[in-house]
């Protein structure tokens, strides 16, 4: 039996904030009592003038395994995760080969075994010859949900997902909503989220073009492209009960397509990425490639808009599209150069500050912990410090400063969106089920910590 208690911090819970000791036992919170108030067996400790955070979830990044190792490996994306605080994350299924299928879901988790830092679950794809059969071994295999690259075809011979408008042979068309209305009862049977890459494949093909330059992505993947596919997939929701997971929403053009369709009863949660709630489209003067991203980190209008939804609760999550390079891809002429960027590690920290500039900081515990946990069923296991959850907790430093620098990113791709940002929080201590995972951004011991996690509510459908 293993027994650790966190003394003397502020913790916050989803009551709010409180002055507590955490007791821990075996990697599980067992209690929250009053500073001091009990003996504390096993190791204490000291978190004196420090709040501790329930550790955040990274819903969405992209570990390129199997498939390209050279751009990121399972190690280092979660070694940038244990050190900057996220101590879950989903990892989405467009590898080589794609998580389609049972076999390949089994492959993966094979492939990962042993080598990650912290937890992590396994998103599934739908494509557009999925079945019902697919669904069902796929989610009752553990996936987390499963993901629909809308404007995205698969390609035969390596069960690759890419972008493709033309007819080919070799290419299975982009999955599109009647795709999702014919597998939405198999998937909301599960209780489990379709996450969508909500850019219409049509838009883009009427606006496609050469991208010499920052503002022909602009013009190639227009804001428009986002709406009609958030409103489409809204309608197939409202009319099937499926619960619609928007990811890396850009757009207010999009969050106004994705309100209209809560309010016509539509099950929606959505999620906008740190790149679109801190930069504008003046930013790629300073940041070059880097600010490649798809979708394209939009207008300034764009950013108030998104930051105004975050903040009334509208928008419910927060995650990152971790989607690194090596540093040499993004040094290409930007026509070359390959789209995403890394972003795990400064997750916390930027959510931290977006939170703590008006004033509360557990909003961010909202946005990064506690509701994804939520929307991806794994609530209370992970995401809350209240007993019977995993003792997934990290300690941070309110009287400290964070600058960002390349050559303390644990990522394969160390230049990022934030080098150089100076935010007003340090991560001192991160602790996985109750086991030191990251200190002062250093990660402790090697990879094999991390476990993979299976949904809490999802199960078979009777």
């Amino acid at each position: 039996m293993s027994e650790l208690t966190v003394r003397g911090g502020l913790v916050y819970t989803p009551r709010g904030p409180r002055e507590a000791d955490v007791h821990v036992r075996d990697g599980v919170v067992r209690a929250l009592e009053p500073w001091g108030a009990t003996a504390a067996p096993g190791e204490v400790v000291d978190a004196t003038g420090l709040v501790v955070l329930p550790g955040a979830i990274d819903v969405h990044v992209h570990g390129r395994e199997p498939g390209l190792p050279e751009k990121e490996d399972f190690e280092h994306l979660t070694a940038a995760a244990a050190a900057g605080g996220v101590t879950t994350v989903l990892d989405m299924p467009n590898t080589i080969p794609a998580v389609d299928r049972l076999d390949n879901f089994e492959a993966k988790l094979e492939l990962l075994a042993g080598r990650a830092h912290v937890d992590f679950a396994l998103w599934a794809l739908i494509r557009a010859g999925s079945s019902p059969d697919d669904v069902d071994s796929l989610a009752e295999a553990g996936a987390i949900g499963f993901k629909a690259f809308l404007g995205y075809a698969w390609r035969r011979n390596t069960g690759q997902v890419t972008q493709s408008f033309a007819p080919d042979p070799e290419l299975e068309p982009p999955p599109d909503y009647g795709t999702l209305a014919r597998l939405a009862p198999d998937v909301a049977r599960w209780s489990l989220p379709l996450a969508i890459h909500a850019e219409d494949v049509s838009v883009l093909a009427a606006f496609a073009r050469p991208l010499e330059r920052y503002e022909d992505v602009l013009a190639a993947r227009p804001a428009l492209a986002e709406a009609v596919a958030i409103a489409a997939a809204g309608v197939v929701a409202q009319r099937t009960g499926l619960h619609v997971h928007v990811v890396h929403l850009s757009s207010a053009l999009g969050l106004r397509a994705a309100k209209d369709a809560v309010r016509a009863g539509a099950r929606l949660s959505l999620e906008t990425c740190p790149q679109y709630l801190w930069l504008a489209e003046d930013d790629f003067d300073r940041l070059g490639n880097r600010m490649k991203v798809f979708p394209p980190v939009r207008t300034a209008a764009d950013r108030a808009a998104l930051r105004e939804a975050l903040f009334d609760g509208s928008i419910q999550v927060v995650a990152t599209d971790h989607a690194p390079h090596s540093d040499a891809d993004k040094e290409l002429a930007f026509a070359d150069a390959p789209a995403g960027a890394p972003g795990v590690q400064t997750l916390l920290l930027s959510s931290l500050q977006l939170a703590g500039e008006r004033g509360d900081i557990g909003r961010a515990v909202k946005w990064v912990s506690e509701n994804p946990a939520l929307h991806l069923n794994l609530y209370p296991r992970k995401g809350a410090i209240e007993p019977g959850a995993d003792a997934d907790l990290v300690l941070v430093d309110r009287r400290a400063t964070t600058t960002i620098r390349a050559d303390e990113m644990r990522s394969k791709q160390k230049h990022g969106l934030f080098e150089g940002a100076t935010f007003d929080f340090a991560i001192r201590a991160v602790y996985s089920r109750g086991e030191l995972v990251a200190r002062d951004g250093l990660p402790v011991g090697g990879p094999g910590r991390g476990r993979p996690v299976r949904p809490v509510r999802a199960g078979r459908p009777g």
